[in-house]
């Protein structure tokens, strides 16, 4: 026999073993039933997914990772502050993690100005998060200007996507 015959057979008997544990669904009981249905997972969701509300992914997917602004300013919209408001939750929930807050530029102006204005934005984002309970140490802010377009075609519709702050989440310290 040679040895990928050997390793095959290896891996297709785990893989039956592996299918045979009658309590692979952490049921407690050999029977399963209504009272184990689901419980393998956390509180029905998997742990890490945009279900899990202490993951990531559920920032960015259901609570909203970035802010949109109109063109040259760097005021939040009512929308955004609703945005902001859940990020503020979240970050207050999940104590354990830091945030960048990126500031960006649709690709209309000058170099210098985008960067500036997306320094706004940015801090905007910030002042607002601090103001809802986020301790200022735990968030931090860089400006990308129109150095780092979502969208890129010189329409309206890209530059409405440009315009934004993101908050990226890190978990435990930011460095300097």
């Amino acid at each position: 026999m040679t040895h990928l015959t050997k390793a095959l057979l290896l891996v297709a008997g785990l893989a039956v073993t592996a299918c045979t544990n009658a309590d692979r669904f952490g049921s407690g009981q050999n029977g399963g039933g209504a009272a184990g249905a689901g419980s393998g997972l956390s509180g029905g969701y998997l742990p890490g997914s945009a279900d899990d509300p202490t993951s990531t992914a559920y920032f960015q997917q259901r609570v909203g990772d970035r802010v949109l602004f109109a063109v040259d300013q760097s005021s939040l919209s009512p929308q955004a502050q609703t945005v902001l408001d859940g990020q503020a939750q979240w970050l207050l929930t999940n104590a354990d993690y830091m945030a960048v807050i990126e500031g960006h530029a649709d690709e209309q102006g000058t170099r210098e100005y985008n960067i500036a204005l997306g320094a706004r934005r940015a801090n905007a984002v910030m002042d607002y998060l601090v103001s809802k309970g986020i301790a200022a140490n735990r968030l931090k802010f860089v400006s990308y200007g129109k150095e780092r377009p979502i969208e890129i075609c010189s329409e309206e519709a890209c530059y409405a996507k440009n315009r934004r702050a993101v908050t990226v989440l890190a978990a435990g310290g930011l460095t300097s």
